[in-house]
């Protein structure tokens, strides 16, 4: 069960909601090396609710952190999802 939902999210009003499959790689599985959209909403929702359930993490507060850490600090360089997860993970601390 997804901790995080739409109605949850800062900046859902900024993203773009294109509707993607179900078993489309950007909101399934691992993150790999896999293009990760950081304006389309259903991305960066599958993206948050993967890294807080794979770091055991229950708070929509954890899941609104990393949508700010993605929406405004994030660096342009970082494309893929696996990237995006490794920089979460070494920043978290970094930023409130």
């Amino acid at each position: 069960m997804a901790i995080m939902e739409r109605a949850d999210l800062q900046f859902a009003d900024k993203y773009s909601w294109t509707a993607l499959k179900d078993d489309d790689p950007k909101i399934t599985g691992e993150p790999d090396s896999t293009l990760f959209n950081r304006k389309e909403g259903y991305e960066v929702l599958a993206m948050i609710n993967r890294f807080l359930t794979k770091y055991k993490f229950r708070q929509k507060t954890s899941g609104q952190k990393v949508e700010r850490l993605i929406s405004k600090h994030l660096p342009i360089a970082l494309k893929s999802q696996r990237l995006v997860e490794d920089w979460l993970v070494a920043n978290w601390e970094e930023y409130e």
